[in-house]
């Protein structure tokens, strides 16, 4: 099996197929997760969602940041959404839009922030998306990020919805991610 173009740069020995539309993967540090966040970033457009779950200082951010730096090639500081609720990055192919509904007390409160814009016409990035409740997309990649064993360490499970669970299967096989 060809090593797929997005997974390249993480260990593939780390790397478990847990079913038909997931991913498990051994992320040793910071720098893994950032790798993992440039290779996905190299495959998505438009309409495209990927939820962050994961507990305080799981590497959500870590991720985003990188992914964003990537995707909208920005080299400046990549502020944290935590109190605006919502940063957009404009980007040749499609604006990212980086949601942190951590302070969100009602799901319906995510429309406010334009998501539903998001959904169709950016790549949305999401923090804490359990606060969507029904308006989670059908199509999305769920990353989980939880601990790995040493401190730095982070076991990523990538779950695709949708569309997401071909592209994420086919990606591993191919490389092709986007379709």
């Amino acid at each position: 099996m060809p090593t797929s173009s997005w997974i390249d740069n993480i260990h593939r020995s780390h790397t478990v197929i847990a079913d038909d539309n997931s991913l498990d993967l051994a992320l040793v540090d910071e720098t893994e997760t950032e790798a993992l966040a440039v290779r996905l970033s190299a495959a998505v457009g438009p309409g495209d969602v990927i939820a962050l779950f994961g507990n305080l200082g799981m590497g959500k951010s870590v991720f985003a940041r990188a992914f964003i730096r990537a995707y909208a090639g920005i080299d400046e500081e990549i502020p944290s959404p935590t109190f605006t609720l919502v940063q957009v990055y404009e980007a040749d192919a499609a604006p990212i839009f980086h949601f942190d509904l951590y302070r969100l007390e009602a799901p319906e409160e995510a429309l406010e922030l334009g998501i539903e814009e998001a959904f169709v016409e950016g790549i949305s990035l999401i923090e804490w998306p359990d606060r969507l409740g029904p308006w989670m997309p059908v199509n999305r990649l769920e990353i989980y990020l939880t601990t790995g064993g040493r401190e730095s360490a982070r076991r990523a499970r990538l779950i695709g919805y949708g569309y997401w669970q071909a592209r994420l299967i086919d990606g591993i096989g191919d490389g092709a991610m986007h379709g």
